[in-house]
């Protein structure tokens, strides 16, 4: 049985802690070709990685995979809409580290005014707003890792259970952080870590020369959002 016929186990949701790790959800040969056909693509690059690419065709796919759309499911409903997905890119040419943060702007079709969201911005031609903790709850993010994530290489670290306290403050986020031990999000080639956009997370500048390279898709429970906004795919 190959590793997309493997149905994939998933833990109750109701102990939820806003991550998960799987392992091994992809085989090693489907994430080296799906690697090298977005390598072989013409991606528009950043430092990080390459955004916006839910309409690239294999990021579609892939997205639309069953064994994702089971994960995305466990988290937000039987029917999980992809529609953001990024390539992060983290090698000893392109080095970063990420703060403490959670992740608060959702891509929108249009721009309107509403209680709870904004700032706004423009990112290629896409409306952003902050949006507020009761549109973030309805939303997951997978993180297919295309290389192992090892504690030497700039893994994602996170603070569990700090999606369920709403959208912080920056001053609220250092004092959790000051006081609270993260989590590691270990994982090998073709696991999965998902992972709530409220959830305190972090990742620091890798001190190995390995690379790590996540294809991060974002699902929501449907494209129509509170407050009459409806999610652009990105």
């Amino acid at each position: 049985m190959s590793a997309r016929d493997r149905p994939v186990t998933l833990p109750s949701a109701k102990a939820e802690a806003g991550y998960r790790i799987l392992q091994d959800v992809f085989d090693a040969r489907e994430t080296s070709d799906l690697l090298r056909r977005l390598e072989c693509s013409s991606l528009r690059r950043s430092r990080a990685g390459a955004r916006h690419l839910m309409r690239h065709g294999e990021v579609r796919r892939v997205a639309e995979d069953p064994r994702l759309l089971a994960i995305a499911s466990d988290f937000v409903g039987k029917s999980p809409c992809p529609y953001r997905a990024t390539l992060f890119d983290k090698s000893p040419d392109r080095n970063w580290l990420v703060t403490w943060h959670q992740d608060t702007a959702l891509p929108l079709e249009e721009r309107h005014d509403a209680p709870g969201w904004g700032p706004w911005s423009v990112k290629s031609a896409i409306n952003y707003a902050h949006a507020p903790a009761r549109a973030l709850s309805r939303v997951v993010a997978l993180r297919l890792h295309f290389d192992d994530s090892e504690s030497d290489n700039g893994p994602l670290r996170v603070i569990a259970g700090t999606h369920r306290r709403g959208v912080l403050s920056d001053a609220a986020i250092d004092q959790i952080v000051a006081r609270t031990s993260p989590v590691e999000c270990l994982v090998g080639i073709g696991g999965i870590v998902a992972m709530r956009p409220l959830i305190l997370h972090a990742s620091s500048k890798a001190e190995s020369s390995r690379p790590r390279r996540v294809l991060h898709i974002e699902y929501a429970d449907s494209l129509d959002t509170v407050d009459g906004f409806r999610i652009a795919i990105a």
